[in-house]
């Protein structure tokens, strides 16, 4: 993979008392933004709780939210890295390597695979554990954490313009 025509999506998953968001933002190799999407915030009800039991966060967050932002952005990706153990689930719908950016500790009843001390796979693809540390050697300089950074400070202020509330922005 070239890195001249590199592009990465950034996944993160956000809870807060009106329910579950993403933002997804997509880059280029520099880190220089291409694309950004939002989703509206989910709350499942009850009855979706009882059904889905331990499996509701993966749905939430990798089949519900994940899935819709990657497959509505225009710009396609190589690879998706997220920032939220649950948002892992999305890579079960994709077919392109998703890894987990988490620096510490996996929470427990996370089944992943680390690439490095610093990124993790879904445990089901261990393939994609060569595609990242392909990834990190072609980008050892590029600060992982940074664009999750960027994508909840736009979403505060996509929120605070109104942004979340029209039906385009999921």
């Amino acid at each position: 993979m070239s890195t001249i025509s590199l592009r990465l999506g950034f996944l993160s998953i956000l809870q807060e008392p009106t329910g579950t968001l993403g933002g997804y933002l997509v880059t280029n190799s520099w880190g220089r933004p291409l694309e950004f999407r939002l989703s509206s915030a989910v709350q499942p009800n009850r009855v979706q709780q009882i059904l889905y039991g331990e499996s509701l966060p993966g749905f939430l967050c990798g089949e519900l939210i994940g899935k819709t932002l990657v497959e509505k952005s225009q710009t396609p990706v190589q690879m998706v890295l997220t920032d939220h153990p649950h948002a892992l689930a999305v890579r079960t719908q994709l077919s392109i390597p998703v890894g987990l950016y988490w620096p510490a500790a996996l929470p427990t009843g996370i089944a992943a695979l680390p690439a490095n001390g610093l990124i993790h796979v879904h445990g089901e693809y261990s393939q994609d554990v060569e595609a990242f540390a392909q990834l990190l050697a072609e980008l050892p300089t590029l600060d992982w954490a940074e664009p999750f950074l960027r994508i909840r400070e736009a979403i505060v202020e996509a929120r605070r313009l109104g942004v979340a509330q029209r039906p385009a922005a999921a």
